[in-house]
């Protein structure tokens, strides 16, 4: 389990920010998780704003939801930009399904961070085809904790860490549950065979 670190202040009061990431694949628990810190953000009286991509509307419109059917409120956002824009004075910030939105998500990222900011990034590390997905990478490899999640294999059982697409659609973006998709560890995902 992810022990939240001490977020102190610097030897000069100003307060010091950093990213998290927690990725994984589809059914392993990453928004779970994302609600978890933010959760124990609001019990320690911080202030907290949460996104989320304007295109994920499987849920709510106005609230991140796990699978687990836990939520928090959130607002949705079509461009990254906008996220500096609505952050405010805030102290965590929080945003789900990270890869779906642009690569500026990067940059933005980057600055709230330096503004002293913690940033809280959930998202798929990989598309339906095992790749890495959109800004995912670039935001693990600057972020100072990533924390990757596992699902259970739907076809046997063992660790996932790839999410299997049931339909053949190609589209890099396809949203989707259980009826479009199912975790799958390393052999049964490149078996291929729904």
């Amino acid at each position: 389990m992810f022990i939240e670190p001490s977020l102190g202040k610097s030897r000069n009061q100003e307060k010091k920010g950093q990213i998290e990431v927690i990725c994984g694949s589809m059914f392993s628990g990453k928004t779970e998780e994302l609600i978890r810190r933010l959760n124990r953000a609001l019990i320690a009286r911080q202030q907290v704003e949460i996104f989320k991509p304007g295109l994920d509307t499987r849920y709510e419109m106005e609230k991140v939801v796990s699978h687990n059917s836990n939520s928090i409120r959130s607002t949705p956002v079509n461009f990254a930009e906008d996220i500096l824009l609505l952050t405010g004075n805030c102290d965590v910030v929080g945003i789900d399904e990270v890869q779906f939105f642009d690569e500026q998500i990067v940059r933005v990222a980057g600055n709230l961070a330096r503004s002293g900011k913690r940033v809280i990034l959930a998202g798929l590390d990989m598309d339906f085809e095992g790749n890495p997905f959109g800004p995912m990478p670039q935001l693990m490899a600057m972020a100072e904790y990533v924390t990757k999640v596992h699902a259970i294999c739907m076809k046997c059982g063992d660790l996932a860490a790839f999410s299997f697409r049931l339909s053949p659609d190609k589209g890099k973006v396809l949203l989707g549950e259980k009826e479009s998709y199912e975790a799958r560890c390393r052999k049964c995902f490149f078996d291929g065979q729904p």
